[in-house]
Parts: C-alpha cells; sequence; structure tokens
C-alpha cells in the first residue's frame, strides 16, 4: 500500500502503472473482469457474509459481477481497466446509482439460499445512499484488483480517471468500503468516514464521501 500513498501525496494522476495502460473497458472484457472481480473479492468479509459456502463462492461471484458488468456498469457508468486486465474500477455517474430492477433480479440468483439476507443489505445500502449523499455525485460501485498485483498502487491509478472527472465537474463521490485495506487506501485518496453500517449481524461497512477539490488545489 506504500506505493499508493506516494502516488496520491504527490498529486500524480499516473495513466501507467506496472507496465498497464488504463482504458475503458468494452463488452469484450466482460469475460475476463468478472474473473478478475471474482478473485479479488473472495476474501472480502461482507462477501464472505453473504456467499459462506467458500466452494461454491466463486462462481457465484463470476455470475453476480458479470451482471454487474453487463447490465449496470458499462451501459449506465463507467468502467476502467488495465491493457493486461489486471485490475477493474467501476463508477456511476450522477443519476444512474440505483441497481436497475431486471438487474436486481438477475444478480438474486448468485446468492442462492441467503437471497434474502442480500436483497436486505442491498435495500439497506441504497437508503442509507441516498440519506448521506443528496446532491449529484459519483459512486464507486467496485474496485478489484488480483490478488497478486495488489500492493502496486494499481487500486488508486484505477480511481484517478473517475477523481479526476469528479474534481473537473465539482462533484464528489461515494462508496461503502467493506474491509479495513480498503477504507485506508480510500482515505488516501481523500474520501472520509461519514458512517457505518450493519445490517443483520453482517460485517461492519464503511460509508465514506470524496469532496470534489478545485484542480489546484489536487495538484
Amino acid at each position: 500500500m506504500d506505493e499508493d500513498a506516494a502516488v496520491i501525496g504527490h498529486g500524480v494522476a499516473p495513466s501507467r502503472l506496472a507496465g498497464s495502460d488504463l482504458r475503458q473497458a468494452t463488452k469484450e472484457d466482460v469475460h475476463r473482469l468478472k474473473a478478475v472481480l471474482a478473485e479479488a473479492f473472495y476474501e472480502d468479509p461482507v462477501i464472505g457474509w453473504l456467499m459462506p459456502d467458500a466452494t461454491k463462492r466463486r462462481a457465484r461471484l463470476r455470475r453476480f459481477f458479470g451482471i454487474e458488468l453487463r447490465h449496470m456498469a458499462l451501459p449506465r457508468g463507467r468502467v476502467w481497466t488495465t491493457n493486461d486486465l489486471t485490475g477493474v474500477a467501476l463508477a456511476m455517474p450522477p443519476g444512474a446509482w440505483r441497481v436497475p430492477p431486471h438487474a436486481t433480479l438477475l444478480e438474486g440468483s448468485a446468492f442462492g439460499v441467503h437471497l434474502g439476507r442480500a436483497a436486505r443489505l442491498g435495500a439497506t445500502m441504497e437508503w442509507r445512499h441516498a440519506r448521506e449523499v443528496r446532491k449529484p455525485h459519483y459512486y464507486v460501485r467496485d474496485v478489484g484488483v488480483l490478488p497478486e498485483a495488489q500492493g502496486k498502487g494499481l487500486g488508486s491509478a484505477l480511481m484517478r480517471p473517475m477523481l479526476d472527472l469528479c474534481d473537473r465537474e465539482g462533484l464528489p463521490a461515494y462508496l461503502e468500503a467493506s474491509s479495513e485495506r480498503s477504507a485506508a487506501l480510500y482515505e488516501r485518496l481523500g474520501f472520509r468516514l461519514t458512517d457505518e453500517l450493519r445490517v443483520a449481524g453482517s460485517p461492519l461497512l464503511q460509508l465514506m464521501l470524496r469532496p470534489s477539490r478545485p484542480r489546484e488545489a489536487a495538484s
């Protein structure tokens, strides 16, 4: 994580990192990127609570993230990846952060017998989201990097295009951090804790907001 801190501390907006160019993802990348996200989130505490059967978790995650990419992030949002497809960041623009009903129905199949748990968590997260940020904003839906590529600054680099958009447009960014490690990364990127959330015994989610920063202050 030290490299991420160095990148942000010097105000660098990297377009190259660890030999990988950042670019917009396309539908042709979905098969690979859903697997990247499945690996990145396999040990996530909230995912472990929603999908406790480790023998089925990877397959369930690939299904979930495939739906997320095809039915929400790519048609309605912005998806950044690298030429070698080792990491991906999904962000939703103002007014498009709620999950469409058809995507919610499709995603339900990924949770099996824990569908009720997932539905309650998802509904509560959306309710709190609407309460926490009442003005236009970008929503960081997911950021994932393959485990072997983590700790090299790639997560920060993948988020930089979205954060630059926020600063150019004068808009804040919002997210939910599901682990202490991810919360620490987001804090270095300018996010600040606004509240915490638990639902029906779930692991802790940290609700975080990053105000927009004038370009001269960010440089």
